[in-house]
């Protein structure tokens, strides 16, 4: 078990995206499907099968894709190939017709209470509040008990509720410099994200608004990394785009 969380084991390959110069690359690139054929061309050394997992197939890029369907075509004799896809309706048709679906159910908001109260201590309140904002994931749950992640969690739902303080704001983003406000920033993108959705879930008069909102506001942590944008000036567009909904929101009654 060592061996495998260290991506360490003989027998096991895991391709993701890579990081280079600190910065998450946007997709799995096809030079690293390419080493599926290699790895699954030779017999297992310490196990009965090879085995490679891709993290996430959602994020291969269209010749990545082509290079792993030659392997599917052909698929190795003790060899297992697992595709984690968040979105199996992006996913090449041609790649889910020769996979078999494996759905793991989400988590019920009590297992998921217990899950955090036991592994952190937090009070049931607390635990309560994360296990409903996790979506049905425990990692989720875990990293929403977590002081600063739960503290982001808040800031972002007052925000949206339509206590947006310019200068409280201007504080926050004097905080994204470096690698560990480039991790504040992408968390407080997503906590402020899903704040958004639940608006838009919850339905009502401005539910399409939210909804719409949500959909902009989705990919620009990822864009805000890959062009290198001011975190700051993002977070100020996200915030005043926020206020526009409300405002709309207002006027409506």
């Amino acid at each position: 078990s060592r061996l495998i969380s260290a991506q360490a084991h003989p027998d096991l390959l895991v391709l993701e995206r890579l990081v280079e110069g600190g910065k998450t690359k946007k997709s799995i690139s096809v030079d690293q499907s390419r080493e599926l054929p290699e790895f699954f061309s030779k017999s297992p050394s310490q196990a009965q099968h090879r085995v490679a997992i891709i993290d996430a197939a959602d994020d291969l890029n269209i010749n990545a894709a082509n290079a792993l369907l030659k392997v599917l075509e052909e698929p190795p004799e003790r060899g297992v190939l697992f595709l984690v896809t968040h979105a199996p309706g992006r996913l090449l048709a041609t790649i889910r017709s020769r996979c078999r679906r494996l759905s793991f159910p989400i988590w019920t908001p009590d297992r998921l209470e217990t899950l955090v109260r036991n592994r952190t201590g937090v009070e049931r309140e607390d635990a309560e509040h994360a296990a409903a904002m996790a979506g049905g994931s425990p990692g989720a749950a875990l990293a929403l008990a977590s002081g600063a992640t739960f503290e982001m969690d808040q800031l972002a739902r007052r925000w949206v509720e339509g206590d947006i303080d310019r200068a409280e704001a201007l504080a926050v983003a004097d905080k994204f410099r470096g690698a560990e406000g480039q991790e504040r920033f992408e968390v407080l993108m997503d906590r402020l994200i899903s704040a958004v959705k639940m608006r838009a879930l919850g339905g009502g008069s401005s539910g399409h608004r939210w909804a719409d909102l949500w959909e902009r506001l989705q990919p620009l942590p990822e864009r805000t990394a890959g062009l290198n944008l001011d975190r700051g000036d993002v977070l100020a567009g996200a915030l005043a785009d926020i206020r526009r909904v409300q405002v709309q929101q207002e006027r409506m009654g």
